[in-house]
């Protein structure tokens, strides 16, 4: 958008909705089965609640991020005597008093504080060879495995009422900002720098570097950099070997922070240990690896997406964070205003056609795809899904992972899966011609295509498919709808205040001093909560370009993207810009971060 002409400014009366906050309303959708959570199958089974109460409290643990567990007791469904006697019936264990029973002191520093906050539990009994944790939850046998793992002792469980645990551990334990601290203190006691040359020259030992990997401090350590990622709501870390530092950073909200690093020559164990838990290859330090974790972080189902690359100080490890639990995967929620959610509706219930969404990387593509197919998932139709990689498992479709390293691509699996007799498509991504051709063709054919592309906006969509070799009249008979997407950061809300923006900083968005009037303007002044940075949380813009048919002749006519998009503004569509001011307007983010990501 033009910063100078008349023309081009903000007409703000196309910016206003009857909705103030440029949301759709919550709608009632399918959500996870209860059957999924130990406790809520266990307790509906033996008759301490129904199936249906089951379910409400299972929707009410997606909506409200509260565990089943302390929703049972809050909302009366049991008394939390009762809860704590099923758990224990479900571990093969007792209650135990935690208020009136003595814990020595040696007793209490058998385990790290990071590790009794990481899975609330606390010790009660300590031997040489086993441990006895009390925990008030029901604890999955795989967490069991985990913390005996880490602690190279057989674990057994005796359960408690949550608050004298809560209590014991605060009291106890400290605040988390030591326990990095603790644990690296261990670690540099019980290693030493020993095989960082062979690391660079690329002369392994194996066995050593194993042996280091399965240390308890470093299994510790890599557990807590991985549970406080999730706990922050982080989507990657970064392992980042240096010549003399070795930094672990974690993207918050789009934005990188460095946790407390550990000493240089703690990077070889620490990295092996990511690449021994990801099923990676050890001893190969020369060629980039992929791998994948899954971890279940408090009760929540976590994947990691590990990636390494070697570089002249070592593997530089990057993990994806994809939490689960953190991402409902409905339409619903994803942030659309009101008018593209009614259009995107109906354009994803269209028996064929191609719906295309666009962005850089890390602007929310992957969401919108997969809340689509959420959307569209019903029992008579088939969905085959091809992706690089496959991010969440989706209950009823088939997705296929693509390994070009392997001779599987994207447009091997298009043509499988056209005599797989599918309903609708997902492309992970259109990267080349034969692949675009084979969407166009599953299009045509009476197939629903879902795909991604790296554009800078909706009409720009346009283009990049010609540029690959697309004839315009295939690309207008088949796209249905674009849509391009961004995710910006919003105010923190525990430090937003009110603040004038100055003439320059309104015409940098298009707007006048009189186009305002007394609209006010939020910024965040940094607070704890956000770390400093007057962010907290992200929220997506939008732009939707629908393929009437007006735009449909301009595609025929090959029209530059800057024609397409004026058409498609004059037929309604708000531009990322716009959508962007409307956010700024409604008090969502600031100026910087709307002309950042628009």
């Amino acid at each position: 958008m033009s910063k100078n002409t008349e023309e081009e400014r903000v007409d703000l009366s196309k910016l206003a909705e009857a909705n103030p906050d440029n949301i759709i309303p919550e709608e009632e959708t399918s959500a996870a089965d209860f059957r999924t959570d130990p406790l809520l199958f266990a307790l509906a089974d033996e008759g301490y609640i129904t199936e249906l109460q089951a379910q409400e409290l299972m929707e009410e643990h997606e909506r409200s991020g509260k565990t089943p567990r302390d929703l049972l007791v809050d909302q009366e469904y049991m008394e939390e005597g009762s809860l704590l006697e099923v758990i224990a019936g479900q571990l093969g264990t007792s209650v135990l008093d935690i208020e009136h029973y003595e814990i020595d002191a040696e007793t209490i520093t058998a385990i790290p504080g990071s590790m009794a906050r990481m899975y609330n539990v606390i010790v009660v009994e300590d031997t040489p060879s086993s441990m006895v944790l009390a925990t008030y939850e029901l604890v999955p046998l795989e967490i069991g495995d985990e913390i005996g793992f880490a602690l190279g002792k057989d674990v057994s469980f005796v359960v408690g009422a949550k608050d004298a645990i809560r209590a014991f551990i605060e009291k106890n334990y400290g605040e988390d900002a030591d326990s990095v601290a603790g644990i690296l203190d261990d670690m540099a006691l019980g290693l030493d720098s020993a095989g960082e040359g062979e690391v660079k020259s690329g002369m392994l030992n194996v066995d050593d570097m194993l042996e280091q990997a399965d240390a308890a401090p470093v299994v510790r350590f890599v557990n807590l950099v991985l549970y406080q990622a999730v706990q922050e709501r982080a989507s990657d870390i970064h392992f980042e070997p240096f010549e003399k530092d070795f930094k672990i950073r974690i993207r918050v909200d789009g934005a990188l922070y460095e946790m407390a690093p550990p000493p240089r020559h703690l990077a070889v164990p620490i990295i092996s240990r990511v690449k021994v838990i990801s099923g990676l290859d050890i001893a190969e330090t020369r060629l980039p690896q992929d791998g994948r974790i899954e971890m279940v972080i408090k009760q929540r189902p976590v994947d990691f997406r590990v990636s390494t690359l070697p570089t002249a100080f070592g593997e530089s490890v990057v993990l994806r964070v994809l939490d689960r639990s953190a991402l409902g995967l409905k339409l619903e929620n994803i942030g659309l205003p009101k008018i593209v959610f009614d259009e995107f509706i109906i354009d994803i219930e269209k028996p064929n056609g191609i719906i295309i969404i666009t962005g850089p990387t890390g602007s929310g593509k992957t969401t919108c795809l997969y809340s689509a197919l959420q959307k569209v998932n019903k029992v008579e139709d088939k969905i085959l899904t091809a992706e690089d990689p496959v991010e969440y498992d989706l209950d009823g479709i088939v997705q296929v992972q693509v390994d070009e390293r392997a001779g599987s691509t994207f447009a091997k699996a298009l043509r499988a899966f056209l005599r797989q007799d599918p309903d609708i498509v997902m492309v992970g991504e259109i990267r080349d011609l034969t692949t675009c051709r084979i969407a166009i063709q599953a299009s045509l054919t009476g197939h629903l295509v879902f795909s991604t592309l790296h554009t800078n906006d909706a009409a720009g969509a346009v283009t990049r498919l010609v540029d690959m070799g697309i004839e315009p009249f295939l690309i207008a008979s088949s796209v249905e709808a674009i849509m391009g997407t961004r995710l910006l950061r919003k105010i923190c809300s525990e430090c937003k205040t009110p603040f004038t923006p100055n003439d320059d900083q309104l015409k940098s968005i298009g707007l006048r001093r009189e186009d305002v009037g007394d609209q006010v303007f939020y910024t965040g002044n940094g607070c704890e909560t956000c770390n400093q940075t007057g962010y907290k949380g992200r929220r997506g813009l939008f732009e939707y370009l629908r393929a009437s048919d007006p735009i449909r002749e301009l595609i025929n006519e090959r029209a530059p993207t800057l024609e397409i998009n004026n058409k498609a503004r004059e037929l309604g569509m708000r531009t990322l810009r716009e959508d962007g001011i409307r956010c700024i307007l409604d008090g969502y983010t600031t100026i910087e971060e709307v002309l950042k990501y628009t």
